[in-house]
């Protein structure tokens, strides 16, 4: 009954938002940049909040202050289907992330991450691939920051991916802080019951961020496992436990 529930509220919810992202819209068109991305990041994060609310999942959130003031890169390690809402809803900022292409064809989604500067991936178009990762590194050079999942898909338990290094180049091409983010549990919600939402307790936590900055080239090209090795041990304490 939960799970028919949340899908419902997910349609209505974006349904009774429509007004608002027509007001996005109009500020968009007025050339009102720091009013749109107001009301797009108090919207998204108040839609995400009231997702979580409704699945019956409570978020414990630590290391907030390991936030960087400027734009960042954030990688975390990707459990499951509502690692985004999760992230959308903690962190003090609704951010942007980078998506799979298909995600291109959901209605009323699709305008709503256009505005919260989300870039969208062909994995079959290469070239499309790397038009995509610069254009995620601009938008970080503008001052917006990027949420991304390097596993590439969703792990459905505690065991980690291998992180892919392409969409880490958005921080060497920006030279962006990266701050590491560890989701635990999150599976727990629906992947670890089929298709069907559960109740369930997720922790988050943000540490510090990494300087691509002074890094040599060879140093970028390891980045992707040192992200991995860091944010797979913190898990591994947490789960010992």
């Amino acid at each position: 009954m939960r799970t028919i529930v949340w899908f419902a509220y997910f349609w209505v919810i974006l349904l009774r938002y429509i007004p608002i992202l027509h007001r996005v819209k109009k500020l968009d068109q007025a050339g009102k940049t720091a009013e749109r991305d107001q009301l797009v990041e108090q919207s998204v994060a108040k839609w995400a909040r009231s997702l979580l609310k409704v699945a019956g999942v409570q978020v414990e959130i630590s290391g907030k202050e390991n936030v960087p003031d400027g734009p960042a890169v954030f990688v975390g390690n990707h459990q499951g289907n509502f690692d985004i809402p999760i992230l959308l809803a903690s962190l003090d900022h609704a951010y942007g992330f980078v998506a799979k292409i298909e995600t291109q064809k959901i209605p009323l989604i699709r305008s709503w991450m256009k505005y919260l500067h989300c870039v969208f991936v062909d994995r079959e178009n290469p070239r499309q691939a790397v038009g995509a990762i610069g254009e995620a590194a601009r938008m970080v050079q503008e001052g917006y920051s990027v949420i991304l999942f390097p596993e590439g898909t969703r792990s459905r338990g505690n065991q980690m991916r291998e992180f892919q290094s392409g969409g880490l180049r958005i921080a060497a091409k920006s030279q962006a802080p990266v701050v590491p983010v560890v989701i635990n549990g999150s599976y727990q919600v629906m992947e670890a019951h089929g298709f069907w939402i559960h109740p369930a307790k997720v922790r988050l936590t943000i540490l510090p961020p990494i300087s691509v900055e002074s890094m040599g080239r060879e140093e970028q090209k390891q980045l992707s496992v040192l992200l991995h090795d860091t944010i797979e041990w913190e898990l591994s304490r947490q789960l010992d436990k």
